[in-house]
């Protein structure tokens, strides 16, 4: 009897085991449909009724005020708003977010934003046994220079996030007339001036353009002193009046 009652004690504490170490390891899934956009790397997935903020696993979007921060969640959008998705949560941020990778029937759509380059990879968060090939499509995407590294030196959005808005070999280029005029937008106002502007290095003059179309896309409107309309004037270096 005793022997039984032992028996049954490890039986029932090897199936509490099992049970424990499946359910640590195994990974949440969500299937629901996209109906929001935060940016590149954020979305909100409607799944029962409830909502889920879904951050983009092991990838990392250019900030809104940044370079292509607006193409990135354009991009996102095309491929998945409105759509059915799965995801696969590998973690949980510190905000409450669940952080996973987003199928779209077979797209990968974290890879797909790498691929694109809309996304650098992040190499802080990025641990995944498949994170060596996104750095391998990473690299393509900058030796190809679509996207974002379509411009030189881009800074990652984990060093504009502390404040950093590029090298100091960008900061002191030559912007002589010979050269393709680069607007500079102010992330307050969402004004965007010509280098000649007074307003040109205003504090928060940090989003970077490289012509009128891009600057406008992202949502900043001309200055109304300098006027910029993509022909670089000279004279445009009295302008003292513009708005930012």
């Amino acid at each position: 009897m005793k022997a039984f009652r032992l028996y049954r004690l490890v039986v029932v504490t090897v199936a509490l085991f099992l049970w424990f170490t499946t359910a640590a390891f195994s990974e949440t899934v969500i299937t629901g449909k996209v109906v929001g956009i935060a940016d590149g790397d954020t979305i909100t997935v409607l799944q029962d009724k409830t909502q889920y903020k879904i951050r983009l696993y092991g990838i990392d979007c250019p900030e809104s005020h940044q370079n292509f921060g607006t193409r990135a969640k354009q991009f996102v959008s095309d491929l998945i708003f409105n759509k059915d998705v799965r995801v696969i949560v590998h973690d949980t941020d510190r905000y409450g977010r669940n952080v996973g990778q987003v199928f779209y029937n077979d797209l990968d759509v974290n890879q797909a934003m790498v691929q694109a380059g809309y996304a650098w990879v992040y190499p802080q968060y990025c641990k995944k046994s498949f994170c060596s090939a996104w750095n391998g499509f990473e690299q393509a995407a900058r030796e190809k220079g679509i996207g974002l590294w379509s411009h030189p030196n881009p800074v990652p959005p984990w060093d504009f996030r502390r404040g950093v808005r590029g090298s100091s070999a960008e900061k002191n280029k030559d912007t002589s007339k010979n050269q393709e005029v680069t607007y500079h937008g102010n992330t307050s106002s969402m004004v965007f001036h010509q280098p000649a502007c007074k307003h040109f290095n205003c504090k928060n003059c940090t989003a970077v353009f490289q012509d009128r179309e891009e600057a406008i896309e992202a949502g900043y409107r001309p200055c109304g002193g300098c006027r910029p309309s993509g022909i670089h004037n000279a004279s445009l270096k009295n302008a003292a009046r513009g708005t930012y």
